[in-house]
């Protein structure tokens, strides 16, 4: 009987990663503990050098907590301050603060860099594809992700496909994600698409009862958690999320679809301006030191 021919392996997905905040490197970890190769790539030098700890830090955190699979070995990390790191990616995951302009700035850049029929994958929780894919040089290559925090303990990710979002790019977008072993659901692109158009209302809604005096966070959690099911409570998962996000989130909402709803309460507001920005900061509806 003869031998079957042997075939390496498919190369794991090389994978760059734009923004070395909370959410990338929360995806880092992710691609990290499922044996994908990342470049992660930021402007501010502070920033990206501080990622390094966090990414070792989450990955032995999400090793302790059974959230990668067994036997990987790691994938190796790199870093670079210049977006032209993108230029070998097979995939690019655009991380960066929840603004248009700056993301719409962002992608059309790496559209200039990377080889045609490159997946970039913008992450956001709010703003609509293809309101970003007219900056690309190639819309048809842009797909929305929203990962959930942290991406690696949340095994769906909502998938966004743009008005010109093309076939082979939905096809990339779900290779990476059975790669990462996360549950794709496709939505019809709109502003919040499904999870922050009802979640980020009703957090908002939360945390104007706790500005009237009607109830404390604690409570107001305690309440969602016990009667409703909510698993964390809302205003813990504004804490999660990072209130500075959930703002620029809500304020999406509110430009593009006029949902009054959707206007950030005052408490909101004042959280950001004094700096109680969630976990990250070390205090937000509570305090995490």
């Amino acid at each position: 009987m003869t031998a079957a021919p042997y075939h390496d392996p498919p190369p794991r997905p090389a994978l760059t990663v734009l923004g070395a905040g909370v959410m990338g490197v929360g995806i880092t970890v992710l691609a990290l503990g499922h044996g994908l190769p990342v470049h992660l790539v930021d402007i501010d030098p502070e920033r990206l050098g501080r990622a390094a700890d966090l990414i070792d830090g989450e990955l032995r955190l999400a090793e302790l907590m059974g959230a990668l699979p067994d036997g990987t070995s790691p994938g190796s990390l790199a870093t670079s301050l210049s977006l032209k790191a993108v230029a070998g990616a097979t995939a690019v995951v655009e991380a960066v603060t929840e603004n248009a302009a700056i993301k719409a700035a962002v992608l059309s850049e790496v559209s200039g860099l990377v080889r045609p029929g490159t997946p970039l994958i913008t992450n956001t929780s709010s703003i609509p594809v293809d309101e970003l894919a007219g900056a690309l040089e190639r819309p048809e290559d842009l797909v929305g992700t929203h990962f959930m925090n942290p991406p690696y303990l949340i095994g769906t990710a909502e998938v966004v496909r743009g008005a010109r979002t093309g076939d082979p790019a939905m096809a990339a977008v779900a290779a990476l994600l059975t790669a990462l072993r996360r549950r794709a659901v496709v939505v019809r692109d709109a502003p919040g698409f499904v999870t922050s158009r009802i979640l980020h209302p009703m957090i908002n809604d939360a945390a104007r009862v706790v500005e009237e005096g009607t109830a404390t966070a604690e409570d107001v959690d305690a309440l969602m958690e016990g009667c409703l099911g909510h698993p964390t409570g809302p205003l813990r998962t504004a804490d999660l999320i990072g209130i500075d996000n959930l703002v620029d989130s809500l304020i999406v909402l509110h430009e593009r679809t006029g949902d009054d709803g959707c206007r950030p309460t005052g408490l909101l507001l004042r959280l950001v301006r004094e700096g109680w920005l969630g976990r990250k900061s070390g205090s937000g509806f509570y305090d995490y030191t």
